[in-house]
């Protein structure tokens, strides 16, 4: 009976979690260069059951008769996030900028994904991301949205001296015509291997990612006054979160049947008149 409540209840927590994870996805269907996460439910370890029997008239040795598996529930073992590439979106700011994969392959080759990213310096080391609304601050610094600068290909921050910037396909950076430096980019053979800080950020446990212009076989471009737009998408997400709820109030209802099963046990059957 116990089992049964536990079964339940750890169902209901899975959807909990997988609700709460669509439910970012959905806020974050409009912020540039998100990528959407999903989810991963796995079932927990089942056990064998056996029965012990009475022992034998002759010898005193137990014989066992297995009754079958049992599923102990189920949890939300990982968030992955999707790096399927988003669409452009046209904004007209020059400071804007968006990473067109083209032909961007992983570790196993043309069938494996790889993707790139811009890369920026973060409060604790470099950091990796996909959006590219960026501006100039008060001192001539590119920065991202949250204010950390942009590197340049040599990893140092980028300095402009106006906004009157051109930035090629190449990512090299022109400023009223002279040239300054060239926009950092990293190539990621496995998206999967990075951890997701939030704020469309993205790092590597170990060591840094190389850099993309470096690397033979991949093609990307960027593009100047683009963003790359969230890849969520509000239908199937939606779709999702609806079957979510169904389920969590499907182990709801069995969670209180086992509840009104366990009162008729406790206050009826073991009652004395």
């Amino acid at each position: 009976m116990f089992r049964g409540f536990y079964t339940a209840a750890s169902g209901m927590i899975a959807q909990q979690r997988r609700t709460e994870l669509l439910t970012n996805n959905m806020a974050n269907a409009n912020t540039p260069g998100y990528k959407t996460d999903k989810s991963s439910l796995r079932a927990f370890p089942e056990m064998l059951l056996s029965r012990l029997d009475e022992y034998g008239k002759l010898a005193k040795i137990p014989s066992y008769t297995t009754v079958g598996s049992l599923n102990t529930g189920v949890y939300m073992q990982e968030t992955i996030p999707n790096f399927v590439q988003g669409d452009l979106q046209e904004t007209g700011n020059k400071t804007d900028l968006a990473l067109l994969d083209i032909f961007v392959p992983g570790n196993q080759g043309a069938n494996s994904k790889g993707t790139v990213f811009f890369a920026v310096q973060g409060p604790n080391g470099i950091r990796y991301t996909r959006n590219g609304n960026f501006t100039v601050n008060g001192l001539g610094y590119l920065t991202t949205a949250d204010g950390l600068n942009v590197l340049d290909t040599n990893g140092n921050p980028i300095r402009v001296q106006t906004d009157n910037l051109k930035i090629d396909e190449q990512g090299r950076i022109f400023d009223n015509g002279e040239y300054v430096a060239q926009l950092g980019v990293s190539y990621a053979a496995n998206p999967d291997s990075l951890v997701k800080e939030g704020d469309g950020l993205y790092r590597l446990d170990n060591g840094t990612l190389p850099n993309a212009f470096q690397v033979n076989n991949i093609r990307f471009r960027i593009q100047q006054g683009f963003t790359e737009r969230s890849n969520v998408d509000a239908a199937q997400t939606m779709t999702d979160m609806l079957a979510a709820y169904r389920a969590y109030e499907s182990n709801q209802k069995v969670l209180q049947a086992y509840d009104r099963s366990m009162d008729k046990a406790v206050n009826e059957v073991g009652r004395i008149n």
